[in-house]
């Protein structure tokens, strides 16, 4: 009885792998046909470009339309933040126009979970264990034999996003895409100060104090060479291209490209979502100390409302 138990557990476990497998080039197939429909877009229009295969929201879609504009020569991504890579931004790259690149991530459990997966076998791509601070980050990278000039880094580790970016310069990415925290503003240079144990779940309950505002990416993006290109209309995700390469597309103030966030995730103290407005949710974190990256000196939230 219990062998014939076990013999259909088996046979539905091989079944629904299959199917998850058929899922996914389904899912492939439909992406390449939102590429081809967003092939003769104007240049930079950047929300009309929004598709989702693999990313969280039209990330695939604008780096399709960046890439497809942009001159790449060394076809090569690195990414962080990317827990089992089932949802990334560089997944479709991957599977879709062959690239290769390195994914990193804090979880031994989820890297474990990525070499499982067909696609590192059939895609040349490399995963690491590593929880990224300003002091390893370099050397994670370099010991992937990258340096140089390379097609795209995509940063979103909910927190330390603004000094990982700062400390980078091993490599020289063509196309850099970095989270921002909208609740920070449209205006205000400021990131949640530099703690290389930094884990957002930790710093505040609400899950809310983390990372840094468009305006001190885009502070950071003219100090390294690079212009902002637009923001997902999501409003998290900043999309900046190394002024070498920019070509026609158009350099955009922070205050023009800023996109407020259109979700809610704020958390009660017990951890479930509150689903907090905006205004309500900036309240939970006006409080907690911020760095100005222009000049180093801390602020709040509460300095700038209280004027």
């Amino acid at each position: 009885m219990l062998a014939r138990i076990r013999s259909k557990l088996s046979a539905l476990i091989n079944l629904l792998s299959h199917l998850d497998e058929r899922v996914e080039l389904i899912r492939e197939a439909l992406g390449r046909l939102e590429a081809r429909s967003i092939a003769t877009l104007k240049l930079g229009d950047i929300e009309a470009a929004e598709f989702r295969v693999f990313s969280q929201w039209g990330e695939d879609g604008i780096l399709e339309h960046l890439v497809s504009n942009i001159s790449i020569p060394n076809k090569v991504f690195v990414e962080f933040g990317v827990e089992d890579y089932r949802e990334a931004n560089t997944r479709f790259l991957l599977k879709h126009r062959s690239w290769c690149g390195v994914v990193l991530d804090g979880s031994r459990e989820n890297v474990a979970a990525i070499r499982r997966d067909a696609i590192y076998w059939r895609y040349n791509l490399k995963a690491e264990c590593v929880f990224v601070t300003r002091e390893n980050i370099g050397e994670a990278i370099s010991s992937q034999g990258l340096s140089g000039d390379i097609g795209l880094l995509s940063i979103d580790i909910d927190g330390n996003d603004y000094w990982i970016w700062q400390a980078i310069d091993c490599i020289s990415p063509r196309i850099v895409v970095v989270e921002y925290n909208a609740l920070f503003g449209r205006e205000l240079p400021i990131s949640v100060p530099y703690d290389p144990s930094f884990q957002r779940n930790r710093a505040h309950y609400s899950n809310l104090y983390c990372g840094c505002s468009l305006a001190a990416l885009h502070h950071l993006a003219q100090q390294k060479g690079y212009a902002l290109v637009g923001c997902n209309s999501a409003g998290n995700n900043a999309f900046f291209v190394r002024r070498d390469v920019l070509g026609s597309l158009r350099d955009q103030t922070p205050a023009a490209a800023f996109r407020p966030a259109q979700f809610r995730e704020s958390r009660n103290p017990n951890g479930s979502l509150s689903y907090l407005p905006p205004g309500d949710a900036i309240d939970l974190i006006r409080d907690l100390p911020l760095t100005n990256v222009v000049d180093g000196t801390l602020t709040s939230l509460r300095n700038f409302r209280d004027q």
